[in-house]
């Protein structure tokens, strides 16, 4: 009688084991994480802001689409703008800090444009004020 020869087939491992365990070392990474970051108090209840009205800061300067601007409902200019802001704080030395609350329409470029004037007329930081969605 005659040996038939069985040939075996070497078997790799699984693939798929090291994936797992890349996964699963993530899982860890990010318990350890997570847990790094205080919770905030159980008993704490956050403001709820959605019904709260938007308007601009009392000393903004408004610039509307068409490069109007406007500060307390008056048209103005830049230089009077900031002239008026020194006169407030008292103080000619210090710069005046600026508050933009520009149009949606209003071109970057204009916007930009201004906010160099301003730097020109002694503004010393410059803030634009804008709507936060959160929806």
């Amino acid at each position: 009688m005659a040996r038939i020869a069985v040939r075996r087939v070497a078997r790799r491992g699984e693939p798929t084991i090291a994936l797992i365990n890349i996964v699963f070392l993530m899982l860890i990474f990010f318990l350890v994480a997570g847990t790094l970051a205080r919770p905030l108090d159980r008993d704490l209840k956050l403001v709820s802001a959605t019904r709260l009205e938007g308007r601009a800061p009392p000393d903004a300067l408004v610039v509307f689409a068409d490069g109007r601007l406007a500060f307390r409902y008056r048209e103005t200019t830049p230089a009077a703008y900031l002239a008026h802001l020194s006169q407030e704080s008292g103080s000619d030395d210090t710069a005046p800090d600026v508050r933009i609350v520009p149009d949606r329409e209003l071109p970057a470029a204009d916007l930009v444009q201004l906010m160099a004037r301003l730097r020109a007329e002694g503004a010393a930081r410059i803030f634009i004020v804008t709507e936060r969605g959160l929806e």
